[in-house]
């Protein structure tokens, strides 16, 4: 290999097109830009989003808070955090949500394995990944859906 004979990679360099070279060039004439307007024009630039003085489509829309509308409405606890509750309490998202362990505006909660369990636990009506639920049923509890 010899520095006179490298050449750039196939389809690295594009040719540039030669605007305005008559009928034959197929960008004569107009030079590929149509008839008239703004863009046919020497510095025919606007705004993106510009209407043409219209009121544009983002600022015809309605503002919609400070709470993300594809937050998700289902809290994680771990196996570790369930460890205040006792054998004979059966715990359900109401009971969760007055110990503040998941936030009001959750809908539902899902129970993931994070440390151990010591405590036999009672879920019901809360989600449970696989392996919590195997861990919350060796320690002598029970997962009701």
């Amino acid at each position: 290999m010899f520095l006179n004979n490298l050449k750039p990679m196939a389809g690295s360099h594009v040719k540039r097109k030669r605007l305005g070279r008559g009928v034959g060039s197929g960008l004569g004439k107009t030079s590929g830009k149509g008839h008239k307007g703004q863009k046919a024009r020497a510095g025919g630039f606007h705004k993106v989003g510009f209407e043409g003085g219209q009121m544009p489509l983002q600022r015809r829309l309605p503002k919609r808070g400070f709470r993300s509308l594809s937050a998700q409405k289902i809290a994680q606890i771990r196996t570790s955090e369930l460890k205040i509750f006792s054998a004979s309490e059966t715990i359900d998202l109401a009971i969760l949500k007055a110990n503040n362990l998941v936030p009001i505006f959750a809908l539902g909660a899902k129970v993931f394995l994070s440390g151990d369990v010591s405590v036999p636990l009672r879920l019901k009506g809360v989600y449970v990944t696989s392996g919590a639920k195997k861990a919350i049923e060796a320690a002598g509890g029970s997962v009701v859906e």
